[in-house]
């Protein structure tokens, strides 16, 4: 079951019954963000910030009086600025973490097999390719949960006509790395686009409709999609490699250079 208020959810299933978990929205990107926490530390990670609402991450990590360790990203995002850069500005002591093959500056790359350990939590760093070369899943074996970024998606998965997308990849990476997870393991994405919050592999294998079809199938189906060129690409991979501090927007920019520690 998912809790639900109007800009976080604080997720109540068997997998955080232990480790609070909090899904946060962007309306814009359409982006969630999770902000994992170790009740006995206090520490925190935050997945897939988005640049416009540090501000309300970092509140909500005051308001529940934890450290943030890490601020990490599942892939080189083309449709928001990350918050890595401000989050840090923010927190001086927390570290940015994104996949060595993404080509993207970060405090700490990870590849295949790479941990990502807070207190308690332990998340695992599984690649996932074809959206973008660096992307990652991050499992959480021990809650039984996933985030899966952009490379699977609630009944559907992240295109593959740009930024190094490759249909054939993307399908052997899904197929591979997230649906051989046990089929009971809750999966979270970084985005949804009608108001659905998460999914079970099982779903997936069952009712996905792009990846339930046979690998010729899904290219052909990829190939269709006919979408429009990312409204914010152009200014959000430049600034995504580099923690989301490279040529901003003119208000972005006044942000960043007037954050001071919290």
């Amino acid at each position: 079951m998912v809790v639900r208020s109007c800009s976080v959810q604080r997720l109540a299933t068997k997998a955080v019954a232990k480790q609070p978990v909090s899904q946060l929205f962007d309306r814009d990107s359409c982006t969630y963000t999770y902000l994992i926490a170790d009740t006995e530390s206090r520490e925190a990670v935050l997945v897939d910030p988005v640049i416009e609402l540090a501000e309300r991450d970092a509140k909500e990590i005051r308001e529940l009086d934890l450290q943030l360790k890490y601020v990490i990203n599942t892939h080189v995002h083309a449709d928001h600025i990350t918050g890595s850069g401000l989050l840090k500005k923010f927190f001086p002591d927390c570290s940015s973490i994104i996949s060595k093959a993404s080509g993207a500056e970060a405090d700490v790359l990870v590849g295949p097999g790479d941990n990502i350990k807070v207190g308690q939590v332990n998340l695992e760093v599984r690649s996932t390719p074809g959206h973008t070369n660096g992307c990652v899943t991050y499992v959480w074996h021990d809650q039984e949960i996933a985030f899966t970024g952009d490379a699977l998606l609630i009944r559907g998965c992240g295109r593959t006509d740009f930024q190094e997308g490759n249909s054939k990849t993307l399908y052997h990476s899904v197929h591979s790395q997230i649906l051989s997870l046990p089929e009971h393991y809750h999966l979270f994405p970084a985005h949804d686009y009608l108001g659905r919050t998460v999914t079970t592999v099982k779903q997936e294998k069952e009712f996905n409709p792009r990846l339930t079809k046979s690998i010729e199938e899904f290219v052909e189906i990829m190939d269709g999609l006919g979408l429009p060129y990312p409204r914010k690409i152009d200014v959000s991979l430049p600034a995504n490699k580099v923690c989301g501090l490279y040529n901003l927007p003119e208000d972005l920019e006044e942000k960043v250079n007037e954050a001071e520690p919290l």
